[in-house]
């Protein structure tokens, strides 16, 4: 069995009780093996000689409340092979651990602070661990920013020294998935390309155009210009007849549900309220814009 050489970082929100998984890897998919992620449990890397099973028996275990340490201790404690393991966990209560088997190809290590345990193996040097902490530690914002713009350091600074091949990203909140059923929060993969960290970068810009939060501030009103625009655009693309002339009329409003519903922007629109975000609406002038 090959040993996928990976740079990790593990770490939660707690104040968002958000928690989550950055992977990167010269090795295929790596996202179907390294990172789990529960909320209101914890999260989990299994990597080098990976122990898959240790994501689904490592979340049980802090599910139980038991700390970080004390899951791993729990994961090696029978395992054979545990000095070509290598693992980071994130408990319940933001405490971290991290482990690197002796057998691990170098470079390989770790290290953990309040909230976040980073590892890697087969590394160009103990540099791209140290410089994920650093930029994971003076970014702002979300934890799946911050999640990658580590991963994008680590990448950046070196990262697995075989090369590149795929990249994925995984955090889970209550709540948080899509309709609010599930605790999976963000989930994206890039499997096989030539610089997949980058490529998962965009898809978190593509998840944000999409699921957003709306800002109040970012509103524009569906009248003047902007609503010219798109009353263009609804033309040019099938959806209504006439002239955009910026009234706001039921003939614009129903075209305008169908045109953003087969846009994927229900959820970034107020058609009785009038308006739409910024966002969606640079992106819809710069895709289908003249």
């Amino acid at each position: 069995m090959s040993k996928p050489s990976t740079f990790s970082i593990v770490a939660c929100d707690l104040a968002n009780r958000a928690w989550g998984v950055a992977v990167a890897s010269k090795f295929l998919a790596v996202g179907a093996v390294v990172p789990w992620a529960q909320g209101d449990a914890g999260a989990v890397a299994t990597q080098s000689y990976a122990d898959v099973s240790f994501g689904p028996r490592g979340l049980a275990l802090l599910a139980t409340g038991l700390s970080a340490e004390d899951a791993l201790s729990r994961l090696l404690e029978n395992d054979k092979d545990r000095e070509q393991r290598q693992v980071g966990l994130v408990d319940v209560q933001g405490q971290a651990a991290t482990f690197t088997g002796s057998a691990c190809f170098s470079w390989a290590g770790g290290l953990t602070g309040s909230g976040y345990a980073i590892q890697g193996n087969i590394l160009a040097g103990k540099q791209v661990v140290y410089e994920m902490e650093r930029v994971f530690l003076e970014t702002k914002g979300n934890l799946p920013s911050r999640l990658y713009a580590a991963l994008l350091a680590g990448d950046r600074s070196g990262g697995d020294r075989r090369g590149r091949q795929s990249a994925a990203i995984y955090v889970s909140k209550p709540g948080g998935s899509y309709g609010g059923t599930t605790d999976r929060w963000i989930d994206y993969r890039v499997d096989d390309d030539e610089d997949p960290v980058p490529r998962l970068g965009e898809l978190l810009e593509m998840h944000e155009l999409y699921f957003g939060e709306s800002d109040k501030k970012d509103r524009i009103p569906l009248k003047g210009k902007p609503l010219q625009q798109l009353q263009d655009i609804l033309i040019h693309q099938g959806y209504m007849e006439g002239t955009a002339d910026g009234t706001y009329d039921e003939l614009t409003k129903t075209a305008l549900r169908a045109f953003t519903g087969n846009e994927n922007f229900e959820e970034r629109t107020d058609l009785e309220a009038g308006w739409i975000d910024r966002p969606v609406l640079d992106y819809l002038l710069k895709k289908f814009g003249s």
